[in-house]
């Protein structure tokens, strides 16, 4: 008989979803925009402590959004933390921009601020800055941000795996001239698929919602004088959302007891240190997320082969973006000489440990007794 399937961070559905569902369809509201829409708009901002906010179909379609508002175009400088999923960064060549990849520290796993420092000392014409919250934990959003207001360029803030994270009391997201948010199903809070602008620029957001809906001037015919896109949310969607945000507070919790269950149980191996949880922040705990020392015998892909082969799903840290074939030709910038950078090295000795917020203790003690098993044996 196959053993029970645990997975990486899957959907949590909490009941309430079908309720504003079953509105939708009461009213017949199933097609984009609709009350479900500028409901999870308003509840979302209020939520992060923004004043305004756009839903849309993705993260990335947050990022891209970002950009256009900022101002982005064909040849434009574009600094971007390297240790991230490729959505944050794609969306700087949708506009022809030029990414520039910024080293993590190793306290974070975020951006570091002393390469970035060195960024803008190497490139005088730069368009924006996009830092990441990486698995849940901020970076150091105010000496990032400090910089970037030295240098007058606006932040990006990609808290797309941070909802509910907050930096210094003050929630992720709300920290640059926008930011952005995904509901992909593995998210602590998921819409099936989504994403969130948020912003205290109201004229930017509606800027934003009109090139989200094709650019559809106000005119009885349609017409366009700008190139948009289909990005909005639909109501469906949004009310799953709203449903979901019900239940953040509770499944940050959730997050936060798998991470200390891993850190309890592990923490007397020696070549396992989790991810690090600077001070001056609360992490909202998406992904519990270990490395194996250079020198011990038990190497990520062992953990990985061996969950798997239990039915259990575990995945390698993030690929750096300045590692990936299709960014080779972009410049690094980090404060280390080794071209892996420190993002590549937590790369190459990073596993991601399931973290789905259904997991029992009984599935934890599976997980926890393979990995312990793995060491002991060697």
């Amino acid at each position: 008989m196959e053993k029970k399937r645990i997975y990486l961070s899957s959907p949590t559905m909490n009941g309430l979803e079908q309720d504003y569902i079953q509105e939708a369809f009461d009213t017949n509201w199933v097609a984009p925009l609709g009350p479900n829409v500028n409901e999870f708009e308003r509840e979302m901002a209020a939520y992060v402590g923004v004043s305004y906010g756009s839903a849309l179909i993705s993260g990335t379609a947050a990022i891209h959004l970002a950009l256009k508002a900022v101002g982005i175009k064909r040849g434009d400088v574009v600094f971007c933390s390297s240790l991230t999923f490729a959505a944050t960064c794609n969306p700087i060549m949708y506009e022809g921009g030029i990414p520039v990849f910024i080293d993590c520290e190793e306290d974070s796993w975020n951006m570091d601020p002393k390469a970035l420092e060195k960024a803008f000392a190497k490139y005088k014409d730069v368009k924006a800055v996009i830092v990441v919250n990486l698995y849940g934990t901020p970076a150091k959003l105010d000496e990032i941000l400090s910089i970037c207001n030295a240098h007058k360029v606006p932040l990006i803030e990609d808290a797309a795996e941070s909802l509910g994270a907050t930096y210094g009391g003050k929630q992720t997201g709300s920290f640059g001239r926008f930011g952005i948010f995904s509901f992909n199903g593995n998210k602590i809070i998921t819409t099936s698929g989504g994403g969130m602008l948020v912003s205290e620029d109201k004229a930017m957001i509606d800027k934003a919602r009109f090139w989200a809906t094709q650019a559809r001037e106000k005119e009885l015919h349609y017409e366009h004088k700008e190139i948009g896109y289909n990005y909005r949310m639909s109501n469906i969607v949004a009310g799953i959302g709203r449903g979901q945000l019900k239940s953040l507070d509770e499944f940050k919790e959730r997050k936060k007891w798998i991470y200390n269950r891993y850190k309890e149980a592990l923490g007397d191996i020696k070549d396992i240190s989790m991810n690090p949880i600077p001070e001056g922040c609360e992490p909202n705990y998406w992904l519990s997320c270990i490395t194996i020392d250079d020198n011990s015998k038990v190497k990520p892909l062992d953990i990985l082969m061996a969950l798997e082969k239990e039915n259990i799903e575990a995945r390698p840290i993030w690929k750096p973006m300045h590692l990936q074939p299709v960014y080779k030709d972009c410049d690094f910038i980090s404060m280390v000489e080794d071209p892996l950078g420190v993002s590549g090295k937590i790369f190459n000795k990073g596993v991601c440990l399931p973290s789905d917020i259904k997991n029992t203790e009984e599935d934890m003690e599976r997980i926890i007794e393979i990995v312990r098993r793995l060491f002991e044996s060697r």
